[in-house]
């Protein structure tokens, strides 16, 4: 298998812990004289950088949250002036302000370096066309796989979002082997070749997907793998931590590799704040190492996973994210009962009959909060037959109880009848009447 910086990419565990000793030493140094953010933060609980002996020491450290980005609105966070930026990105923010980043020219050089990593894992090479299905803007997951792509020498188409005849025309007309978006976009695509007349197995190229910008399941990726007849990968980063690159999935897809020479990641309870045992799920926290513009400590990603330690068989020893598998901040609580949404996805697309295309309403019964579940059937199921319309609806309803031990509403709709989006999928939709 190709890996792209063996060095990194291979280094035995206590050489790699070493290093990352040696690289937060100097982190924290930096952000002590350059981040006024930080050294307020430190000296608050009486910290030195040259406190910091072991790896563990960082948990003394104050954790960072999107609330610091938000208050300190745009360029607070900044730890060099602003002639030494050569790019700003930011988060969408659709639920508050904005968090910005800024990327220095040494920045936007390492992050290329790890998007060219990540690409390279899948199996995507300089002979592969890539038709980046992203949103361009002020978004970093565009920006970043072109990066990556230019890196690893394969040519990029760089469409952007939306527009999906033409997404489709271009990937049969410049055989397109690579498609870069949301899983959900994926599977919008592959819908949409089907009512075009093309077979995206047999009519197109696309033998790989690297999917980003939402968490899915794995029956997702199997519904996605199966439409399409590609391998579809997974790949994680966050903006304010600089954006994808953190890490990504090899082509034997057993969880994510981190770039752990340049991060340093924790998994906490999102409760507790106290590290979980290795294995366990937690939130994860992450620490940048190296980054010049925006150094991140300890910073709060809300997204729920777990590490392996345990070398890969592609040759890989870094440690290994598994899949996201919800976040602490999406957590649901009906009736004492902690739901999150990939739960309920991963029934809806294991039972025959339903699309894999669904809303979940949060409503108030009383002074009870519920949910009802929105999803779309078939094509091929007949609107107007019934009984099979109420079998599909029972089994998923007794699913649903083994899985969330709750009877949420269930109800069917048309196909095509929920909104689509290039972007990320709007899954959850609040109607209650008091938060």
């Amino acid at each position: 298998m190709q890996i792209w910086n063996r060095e990194m990419e291979c280094m035995p565990r206590e050489k790699m812990e070493a290093l990352q000793l040696k690289r937060l030493k100097e982190t924290l140094v930096y952000v002590y004289e350059y981040s006024p953010l930080y050294r307020k933060k430190f000296d608050k609980i009486g910290f030195k950088p040259g406190d910091l002996k072991q790896l563990s020491d960082l948990r003394k450290l104050p954790l960072t949250t999107k609330d610091d980005f938000r208050d300190n609105y745009p360029f607070g966070m900044f730890a060099v002036p602003m002639d030494k930026v050569v790019r700003l990105h930011a988060s969408s923010g659709t639920t508050g302000r904005m968090t910005v980043i800024g990327c220095t020219k040494n920045d936007m050089e390492l992050w290329t370096e790890l998007l060219a990593r990540v690409i390279s894992m899948t199996g995507v090479g300089s002979s592969d066309v890539t038709q980046i299905a992203f949103g361009y803007g002020l978004f970093t997951g565009a920006h970043g796989l072109q990066y990556g792509m230019e890196r690893v020498g394969a040519t990029v188409i760089p469409i952007s979002s939306g527009n999906s005849e033409r997404q489709l025309m271009l990937m049969k007309d410049f055989g397109t082997t690579v498609l870069v978006s949301t899983p959900t976009y994926a599977l919008h695509l592959g819908e949409t070749a089907i009512k075009m007349g093309i077979d995206p197995k047999k009519d197109l190229k696309v033998k790989y997907g690297l999917f980003g910008g939402e968490a899915f399941s794995e029956e997702y990726r199997k519904e996605i793998e199966e439409r399409w007849g590609m391998l579809a990968t997974d790949n994680y980063g966050l903006s304010e931590c600089g954006g994808p690159g953190y890490s990504g999935e090899c082509a034997l897809i057993c969880g994510q590799h981190i770039a752990e020479d340049c991060y340093i990641t924790e998994i906490i309870d999102p409760v507790t704040l106290e590290p979980v045992k290795p294995g366990e799920k937690g939130e994860v926290v992450l620490t940048t190492l190296g980054r010049e513009a925006v150094p991140v400590i300890r910073y709060r990603t809300k997204d729920i996973s777990s590490i392996n330690y345990e070398p890969c068989d592609c040759g890989r020893t870094t440690a290994r994210l598994s899949k996201i598998s919800g976040r602490s901040d999406d957590m649901m609580v009906i009736r004492g009962v902690n739901v999150f949404p990939s739960q309920i996805e991963s029934v809806l697309v294991n039972i025959e009959g339903l699309a894999p295309h669904y809303q979940i309403i949060r409503y108030n019964k009383g002074f009870l909060e519920d949910l009802e579940i929105r999803v779309e059937v078939n094509e091929n199921i007949f609107t107007d037959n019934y009984s099979q319309l109420e079998a599909i609806e029972e089994k998923l309803k007794q699913q649903l109880y083994k899985t969330l031990a709750l009877n949420p509403k269930v109800k069917l709709v048309e196909p095509h009848s929920l909104e689509r989006s290039p972007g990320k999928a709007k899954r959850v939709v609040d109607m209650r009447e008091f938060k």
